[in-house]
């Protein structure tokens, strides 16, 4: 799974999505933005009802994501979501800073540390397995 070129990141995509059961459809999409970047933009439908929001700016020369959000709904409730807006001053998170996870109740300002989050390989894996399982849903 890689970042190294736009061409290999859309095939990742398609096929992460492609035939799976919990999926009910999604609205994901990769697509260049210059010669070198590209956005992944759009929401995953999960037939249990869950609704994953994506977005993610990339750099294929660098073979990075430059900076993303993910955030997972139900019934139009947001339940959590990840995001790599640097907060230097929270120590709490410094061990993975910048990647973190809102989390209720107040989760808006209630931040946990995310060491499965990167920068360096594909997190929609990840995201995916993590919804496909009943108790982080919750």
């Amino acid at each position: 799974m890689s970042l190294d070129t736009y061409g290999e990141y859309t095939r990742l995509v398609f096929f992460l999505l492609a035939d799976r059961s919990t999926v009910a459809g999604h609205t994901l999409a990769v697509f260049t933005v210059n010669r070198t970047g590209g956005i992944t933009r759009g929401e995953v439908i999960f037939r249990s009802g869950h609704v994953l929001r994506v977005f993610e700016q990339l750099d294929f020369v660098a073979h990075r994501i430059l900076k993303y959000s993910y955030e997972l709904t139900f019934q139009g409730e947001t339940l959590w979501w990840y995001d790599s807006m640097p907060h230097p001053t929270v120590p709490e998170l410094q061990s993975t800073h910048p990647h973190h996870k809102h989390v209720p109740p107040d989760i808006k300002h209630q931040r946990i540390p995310a060491p499965e989050m990167s920068f360096t390989r594909p997190n929609l894996p990840f995201l995916i397995e993590l919804i496909e399982q009943p108790s982080s849903t919750s």
